[in-house]
């Protein structure tokens, strides 16, 4: 993915930090705005992964820090709710007057009550996804309710957060609780998606089913089995930014086709990014992912570079003996073919030209149905070995590499 570190100034003056993703192609369908939890920055995994997988399905996110949080300028003991709906509203102007406004509002934990409350001031905005968020803003006072009485008697107090030290003043409690949730949701005009985590053990999953019940349709709810409130795995956090991206999709106008020129057949590009071993393949406005399996290191996202080779020859050889079987009419219903790439000993193999080392030999069977006769099952096996594809890996091949 390409990422471009940004900031942008907010009402009072400050500098936010933020991180755009940007799907490999750098012409995104949409763009979405993402709102961490709370005390959290844009750096937490969910963010990240969520914003990152986002980009590979062609939405680019815009992820940044709050004001008084991690690279962005401020003090937090003078940051609310409300502060960071309004830091919310800045970074979707930024989005609009540098890129395109932001048509998807997601929020993570108190993330997601602010992004409810600010999109009724972000018109772009046509679909709200909100992750692990609490149906009552006032609910995270519960992290600091040892110390409310401190709090209540001189005004503010420093507590500890997730191994991290904050002042909390009465003015975030007073605004927490001044939120008028069950209003907003039912006012909220936007598609609406709920993801939450039945086993979430910071914000229950009863607050999931206040907002659902609030909210008027379109709304959806997924339940992120398994999944902790953070969405520390990895694994977790992209499941749910694919259900997002493929949920959003309904809400997004259609982007015009490009013209065929501006992507020629044959034309791939390839994008891998530090995430291990997941790579970004795109052919003509087609995405699709390449990884390895997890025992190689990879994440196991997509088929292998070998495997996605095995389809191309597989896929040439099933549509070459398609347009042969019709040109001919001959009665074949449909084909199978089955690959298998695996390196042998030359010594091993009688056919092979070399003599030492390592070959590569691929195994496909082809099996055509349909009522066909024994000389035409012959002659579609030969014809199998002219595909385009089988005749490039046999030919002689020159790959010219050159840096971009």
């Amino acid at each position: 993915m390409n990422a471009e570190r940004l900031t942008f100034t907010n009402a009072q003056g400050l500098r936010l930090a933020a991180v755009l993703e940007l799907p490999p192609d750098d012409a995104p369908a949409a763009y979405a705005l993402f709102a961490h939890c709370f005390t959290c920055s844009k750096n937490v995994k969910a963010a990240t992964h969520v914003a990152r997988a986002l980009a590979a399905r062609g939405i680019a996110t815009l992820r940044f820090d709050f004001a008084g949080l991690g690279e962005s300028e401020g003090d937090f003991a003078d940051t609310n709710l409300s502060s960071n709906v309004d830091d919310l509203v800045d970074a979707a102007r930024f989005l609009e007057h540098e890129y395109d406004a932001p048509a998807i509002l997601i929020g993570h934990s108190l993330g997601g009550a602010a992004v409810l409350q600010a999109a009724a001031r972000i018109p772009s905005a046509r679909a709200v996804a909100t992750i692990g968020a609490p149906s009552e803003p006032a609910h995270v006072t519960h992290l600091f309710s040892h110390a409310r009485p401190e709090l209540e008697a001189s005004g503010e107090v420093a507590v500890t957060l997730a191994g991290r030290s904050f002042v909390i003043k009465k003015q975030l409690v007073d605004d927490l609780e001044a939120a008028r949730m069950r209003e907003t949701v039912a006012g909220l005009g936007r598609a609406l998606l709920v993801l939450h985590a039945p086993e979430d053990a910071v914000v229950g999953i009863d607050n999931a089913a206040r907002i659902f019940a609030a909210a008027a349709h379109p709304k959806g709810f997924v339940s992120l089995d398994g999944a902790d409130h953070l969405l520390s795995r990895e694994a977790d956090s992209r499941y749910a930014a694919e259900v997002i991206a493929a949920w959003a999709s309904r809400f997004l106008p259609e982007r015009a086709a490009a013209p065929e020129e501006a992507s020629p057949h044959g034309a791939v590009t390839v994008h891998t990014g530090r995430g291990h071993y997941e790579t970004d393949v795109h052919v003509r406005g087609h995405r699709f992912l390449a990884d390895e399996p997890r025992k190689a290191g990879g994440t196991d996202t997509g088929p292998s570079p070998y495997e996605l080779l095995l389809g191309a020859l597989g896929a040439c050889t099933g549509i070459t003996l398609r347009m042969y079987a019709d040109r001919k009419e001959w009665p074949m219903e449909s084909v199978t073919v089955r690959l298998q790439h695996r390196k042998v000993h030359a010594k091993d193999c009688e056919d092979c030209e070399s003599s030492s080392g390592y070959v590569d030999r691929i195994e496909r069977v082809v099996t055509p149905v349909g009522p066909l006769s024994a000389e035409q099952r012959e002659r579609l096996l030969e014809i199998a070995d002219k595909c385009p594809v089988h005749r490039t890996l046999h030919s002689e091949v020159k790959v010219i590499t050159k840096l971009g």
